[in-house]
């Protein structure tokens, strides 16, 4: 039974450290800069925080919220520490957005940093035969996937690459990612092979940053001393797990759980897809915003290759997607990606993206999902 919240929640204020590589750095150095720029965005102070979730994947010790915000001034509110694959930062989203708008609380933190290993990931234990079998892999899995779409819908495997063309494009107007130089569809295709038919430029890097957005009940902003007009109301929030798949399937194959989110959240929005003016999709390997977009049904079922071949998801098309990069020129610290989303949205509908703003953007959907067969929706309006 879809639930609605008792009251209007909106993102008054975003946060974000550059996505990289940053050595000597720290995930607490990371996400209190991200923190400190949420909290001034808003206008609120960190004693106004009730409660925190903090994001993030990659073990750096116990009760890392906890560790994160006691240089800010542990206040004994409610920390939860929240892993759930590369949806962790999307997840506490999620949990900051209900907590609020069924009443437990007015004012909520959600925090996602990540420093993720050079090198290839793995979603299993070190013990499990996967990795031995290849299937661990979560860009062998995305190429299977590419594959078979590919074969499905003859699409040509440069109109895929063209996701990373348009990404790399869009990151360039972007500060805060790690990739700032175009390519062409060239370089793209004749990068390193990684796992047929996905090459190097198609696989998106691992990353260190992080993120962090502050969540006020509506008819609690008159309490603060933020720009009330310059909040953006969370009109749909999601979290949906697949059914049952094979281990490696999940990343993927995610459109069916993608659209069992996105319905829901349409419904909760009282909106349709069609209502979109900018779009976030979880883009880790090309083929990846390529199904989302399908999973979301922004277009139709073996459409999405045609819509980016033909320019429909750049900045100045009609159905604009990653408008900072996404994931492929971003980079992807898996606890921060699901906020940095929330915060290009925010930034998009504000009219504040400067040379990569979309016209007259008013709607924006988020979509991330994580291994496990876990995905995020959140609706945003202004």
């Amino acid at each position: 039974m879809l639930k609605q919240p008792s009251r209007e929640v909106v993102v008054a204020g975003v946060g974000l450290h550059p996505f990289g590589r940053f050595p000597g750095g720290s995930i607490q150095s990371m996400s209190r800069q991200a923190v400190q720029e949420a909290l001034k965005d808003a206008g609120v102070g960190f004693k106004d925080i009730e409660v925190a979730y903090f994001g993030q994947v990659y073990y750096e010790g116990m009760s890392m919220g906890e560790s994160v915000l006691r240089g800010l001034g542990l206040t004994t509110i409610p920390i939860m520490n929240v892993d759930n694959a590369c949806s962790s930062g999307s997840s506490a989203f999620w949990q900051a957005f209900w907590c609020i708008g069924m009443g437990m609380f007015d004012v909520a933190l959600a925090i996602g940093a990540e420093r993720v290993p050079r090198g290839p990931v793995g979603v299993t234990g070190s013990a499990s035969p996967d990795r031995l079998l290849g299937s661990d892999h979560m860009m062998a899995s995305y190429a299977l996937g590419m594959q078979r779409y590919m074969h499905d819908y003859d699409a040509p495997a440069t109109s895929i690459a063209q996701v990373a063309v348009k990404a790399k494009h869009n990151a360039a107007l972007n500060p805060y990612a790690q990739f700032q130089k175009p390519a062409t569809i060239e370089e793209v295709m004749t990068s390193r092979m990684i796992a047929d038919p996905l090459t190097l430029f198609q696989c998106c890097p691992t990353s260190e940053g992080a993120s962090a957005a502050v969540l006020i009940a509506k008819d609690a902003l008159d309490r603060f001393q933020g720009q009330p007009d310059r909040a953006v109301s969370i009109r749909g929030a999601v979290l949906r797990t697949s059914g049952y798949q094979a281990q490696g399937d999940s990343e993927a194959d995610s459109g069916s759980v993608t659209t069992m989110a996105a319905n829901q959240a349409y419904e909760m929005a009282g909106m349709g897809p069609g209502d979109m003016n900018v779009i976030q999709v979880h883009d880790a390997a090309t083929i990846g915003e390529i199904t989302q977009l399908e999973g979301l049904q922004i277009v139709g079922e073996g459409e999405a290759w045609r819509a980016t071949q033909d320019g429909r998801t750049a900045i100045n098309g009609d159905i604009p997607v990653n408008t900072d990069g996404g994931l492929q020129a971003m980079g992807h610290p898996f606890g921060a990606t699901g906020i940095r989303q929330v915060h290009e949205l925010v930034t998009q509908l504000r009219g504040e993206a400067g040379q990569r703003q979309v016209s007259g953007a008013r709607l924006g959907i988020a979509q991330n999902a994580g291994a496990g067969g876990v995905c995020t929706v959140h609706i945003f309006e202004k």
